[in-house]
């Protein structure tokens, strides 16, 4: 089980935390909603939780809810830029659909 970042990915966050001036990681998990019923979430975090299965790449660390996991095991984390346009994309080995929007997702 694992969950991992891209060399663009780990870049981004490391230089946010350091603007931010603290942070421990990411946490990365997903809730219900959309079209297809899950969507992503990707937080920065300054405190661990009790419960957190913790990553480690690159030098950043991704924090996981175990409920979370079944979900987005083996996703990687990826930072890209389109255009005018930057954010975090998930490749997640695990997806079977995505709803028309981009904003939701089926296992």
């Amino acid at each position: 089980m694992a969950v991992t970042l891209t060399d663009a990915a780990a870049r981004h966050v490391n230089r946010y935390l350091g603007k931010r001036g603290k942070g421990v990681g990411v946490r990365l998990g997903v809730k219900t909603t959309g079209c297809s019923g899950l969507a992503y979430k990707l937080e920065y975090v300054d405190e661990f939780a009790p419960e957190d299965v913790v990553f480690e790449d690159r030098g950043v660390k991704v924090l996981v809810d175990p409920k979370s996991l079944a979900y987005i095991d083996g996703t990687q984390l990826d930072f890209v830029r389109e255009g005018l346009n930057e954010g975090f994309k998930f490749i997640n080995p695990n997806e079977r659909d995505r709803c028309g929007c981009g904003e939701s997702f089926r296992i």
